[in-house]
């Protein structure tokens, strides 16, 4: 996986996590602590997509520089891409679960609460079915807590703590995935740096 998709996929990541937070900040959350949420949402959202265009300026200063560089079998022509076959089949799978189980949940007259709580399980059952896919089993942590933020919606929504399903299972995701997203874009940014500085 070149530095370009990876930093694309943490970006799409990030702006999905923004929006977790800026739609479910909501009451019983007081509007302050609200407002802060979805700011911080949107700034983090913001240094991933400066992140991306550091990263892609530097990986392709790194490759003008070194052209010809064989002595280590970087250049990897056959390399497959993070978005083959099983990335798309993934995406259906995920799409398909989306739609279908926001339809059954309607059709049990479940509280609209309940929506957020199922999105946060089927995108973070994604991220774990996209582990081995992408041969990154680090995208398997931050899917696990989305899966269980989402579980965890799902019973409270029968309980009375419902007001509060789309803070638990909506701006907490949100936070998993901009957080994870900030962490694994700098990482990649300095690594791609340290590649394209001169060496002596």
């Amino acid at each position: 996986m070149d530095v370009m998709q990876r930093m694309t996929g943490l970006l799409v990541g990030a702006v999905f996590g923004a929006v977790f937070v800026v739609v479910n900040a909501q009451s019983p959350l007081n509007t302050l602590t609200a407002g802060l949420l979805r700011v911080a949402a949107c700034l983090a959202a913001a240094s991933v997509l400066a992140m991306w265009f550091l990263a892609v300026r530097w990986e392709r200063s790194a490759g003008a520089a070194q052209p010809t560089a064989t002595s280590t079998g970087a250049a990897r022509p056959g390399t497959p891409g993070m978005y083959g076959r099983g990335y798309l089949i993934i995406l259906v799978a995920e799409v398909v679960l989306l739609y279908g189980g926001l339809q059954v949940l309607a059709a049990w007259d479940r509280p609209v609460q309940a929506n957020v709580a199922w999105i946060a399980l089927v995108v973070g059952v994604h991220f774990i079915a996209l582990a081995p896919v992408w041969k990154d089993w680090m995208i398997a942590v931050p899917g696990t807590i989305l899966s269980l933020l989402g579980v965890a919606g799902l019973v409270m929504v029968s309980t009375g703590a419902l007001d509060w399903v789309p803070f638990v299972s909506g701006v907490l995701s949100g936070v998993v995935l901009l957080v994870g997203c900030v962490t694994f874009g700098w990482r990649i940014t300095a690594a791609t740096r340290v590649q394209a500085a001169p060496t002596a």
